[in-house]
């Protein structure tokens, strides 16, 4: 009778052994595709990881990732919209990964949450991250994000172009240095570049081939004339007139006197510019240092290293000081309960360890955003970022401000009106001086 009684109990034992289980928390997570990056895949670890620590805390949770990404040309412009929307409708995601200048406007209409009231940023791995990286994560006197990424944007040039208008072996090797001092300027690369289409090596309009599209890069250019963007004291947006001036000047200079640019070169297509940077038919070009794992492993220009020389983008004139630009994406945290946001932030700290962060950085040609990333031999051991994070010293990003994006436009339409030659340098500096005094008031200094 005991040992029936006993094994009567023993069925109900194994019955509620068998239904204990830990409740599904789903974390959404939105970014825009890309086929050769991490950003996805370092989600998807992470999530991996954190669902073992929570199991050997004890914890009664699993998360679940529920990652939607955006493809195409317009993919960036199509997912902060439908962010916003969602957002509004109550059903974002609880991660969004974009541009760091999303930050100000999404912090100044609740969507997102500060992210330094949900990590210790003194502790590991947030305390390893590159100083100059936490700038633009800041908007406020908060910092609301934590960098996925940096880069620098570089000018480009093909070696052999060089040395057919005279540039010996040891001319190549010091240029870098050269553009590094300010002693090697934006006049110069005309200068260059002019030489090379009246020597036969490129056609006209191919000396000196830019961007093809709007973008961050071309605050490079005023920049490097010594403007400034953004007042520190007060936060507000700076317009230099006189720098502004002589980046309208430069371009029109490329266009209009030394030829070395078409007229008619903005609206180039993407796959048109790359075929040109990449056969030898362009001379020296911008770009990002992520668009050499696109012209490596997507376009196959495997003799890149051997073919192409770069270096920060050179001082504006003799005095100045050369630039470059970085644009991390962002971690962001989107407002919701408790447990959601405190799910998220423990995956955002585990995707930015470095060994996961390398991953994405030498597949996509990213650089490191640790300090520690320069001393891995995964990561030093793979010449690109290893010559290239230096250069993030020189780096400035694009002021987190809700205004930026009205300003940012106005100036690019003054730069396309001096390109296409309908406004002088001059009436295109009169013409948006009026205008952001029209229609961004107080928001703006002008100088």
């Amino acid at each position: 009778m005991k040992v029936k009684y006993f094994l009567s109990f023993f069925p109900i034992i194994i019955y509620s052994i068998t239904f204990a289980y830990a409740r599904d928390v789903e974390i959404g997570f939105w970014t825009k595709n890309d086929p050769i990056d991490y950003r996805n895949g370092s989600i998807k670890m992470a999530v991996m990881i954190l669902n073992e620590e929570l199991k050997i805390e004890g914890a009664d949770v699993q998360v679940v990732a529920k990652i939607r990404s955006w493809d195409g040309g317009k993919a960036w412009s199509n997912l902060k919209q439908a962010y916003s929307l969602a957002m509004e409708a109550g059903t974002g995601p609880t991660i969004i990964l974009s541009g760091h200048e999303d930050i100000a406007v999404w912090g100044n209409s609740g969507l997102i949450q500060p992210i330094d009231e949900l990590l210790d940023l003194d502790t590991w791995p947030m305390s390893n991250i590159v100083e100059s990286l936490w700038g633009p994560m800041s908007w406020n006197g908060k910092i609301w994000a934590v960098p996925q990424d940096a880069e620098a944007r570089l000018l480009f040039f093909w070696n052999k172009h060089l040395a057919k208008i005279g540039y010996s072996e040891s001319d190549l090797e010091a240029l870098p240095d050269k553009i590094a001092s300010g002693s090697y300027t934006l006049y110069d690369v005309l200068k260059d570049a002019q030489k090379m289409q009246d020597q036969g090596v490129v056609q006209k309009g191919f000396g000196f081939y830019p961007r093809p599209k709007k973008g961050g890069d071309y605050w490079q250019f005023y920049r490097a004339f010594d403007g400034d963007m953004q007042d520190s004291a007060t936060g507000k947006l700076v317009l230099d007139k006189q720098a502004l001036l002589a980046y309208y000047q430069f371009f029109h200079d490329a266009v209009y006197k030394y030829e070395v640019t078409s007229k008619n070169h903005i609206g180039t297509s993407w796959s048109n510019w790359h075929a040109a940077v990449t056969s030898g038919k362009a001379g020296i070009w911008h770009g990002g240092t992520w668009q050499r794992a696109e012209w490596v492993d997507m376009i196959g220009f495997h003799s890149f290293n051997e073919n192409v020389g770069f270096g920060l983008m050179p001082a504006g004139k003799s005095g100045f000081k050369p630039t470059t630009l970085t644009h991390p994406l962002a971690y962001m945290i989107s407002r919701n309960n408790d447990e959601l946001s405190q799910l998220a932030a423990r995956i955002i700290a585990i995707a930015t360890e470095p060994r996961i962060n390398s991953l994405h950085a030498i597949k996509s040609s990213h650089l490191g955003i640790t300090k520690v990333q320069d001393a891995q031999e995964f990561y030093k051991n793979n010449q690109w970022p290893s010559d290239t994070s230096s250069l993030l010293e020189n780096a400035f990003s694009l002021p987190n401000n809700t205004s930026f994006g009205q300003y940012d436009i106005a100036v690019w339409n003054g730069l396309t009106a001096v390109w296409s030659g309908r406004l002088t340098p001059q009436e295109s500096v009169d013409y948006i001086t009026k205008e952001l005094n029209a229609t961004m008031g107080g928001k703006v200094i002008i100088k």
